[in-house]
C-alpha cells in the first residue's frame, strides 16, 4: 500500500476522515496477514514509511502508524502519506544453556 490520503471533503466531517484513514490501514494490515505464507516464513513482516509526504516519508514501525495518525488529528493537517509493503519475515531462535539461569 501506498497511499496519500487526503483529509478534506465538502460533505464529510475531518474526524470521520480520519477514522476511514485509520480503517483502511488496519484493513489492510489484516489482508496481508491473513494470505498464505511462502515455504519457509514464519509470519509477515511489513517496512512501513509515514509521513506528510512520499518525499518525506521517514521508516516506521507498523504499531507507530495509529499514533502517527493521530498526531495529524491533532495538527489539523489536511493529508499524509503512508506506505507499507508486506514481506515473509524468519524468527531467529537464541539457544540458552540450561544451566545458565541464575
Amino acid at each position: 500500500m501506498k497511499k496519500t490520503f487526503e483529509l478534506s471533503h465538502p460533505k464529510i466531517k475531518y474526524p470521520r476522515l480520519v477514522e476511514s484513514a485509520k480503517h483502511d490501514v488496519k484493513k489492510y494490515l489484516k489482508r496481508e496477514r491473513n494470505k498464505k505464507l511462502p515455504a519457509g516464513a514464519d509470519y509477515w513482516d511489513f517496512d512501513c514509511k509515514f509521513g506528510l509526504t512520499e518525499d518525506t516519508a521517514e521508516p516506521v514501525a507498523v504499531s507507530d502508524i495509529n499514533g502517527r495518525i493521530s498526531e495529524i488529528e491533532a495538527q489539523q493537517l489536511t493529508s499524509f502519506y503512508v506506505e507499507i509493503i508486506a514481506k515473509p519475515g524468519h524468527r531467529s531462535f537464541v539457544e540458552r544453556d540450561e544451566y545458565d539461569q541464575d
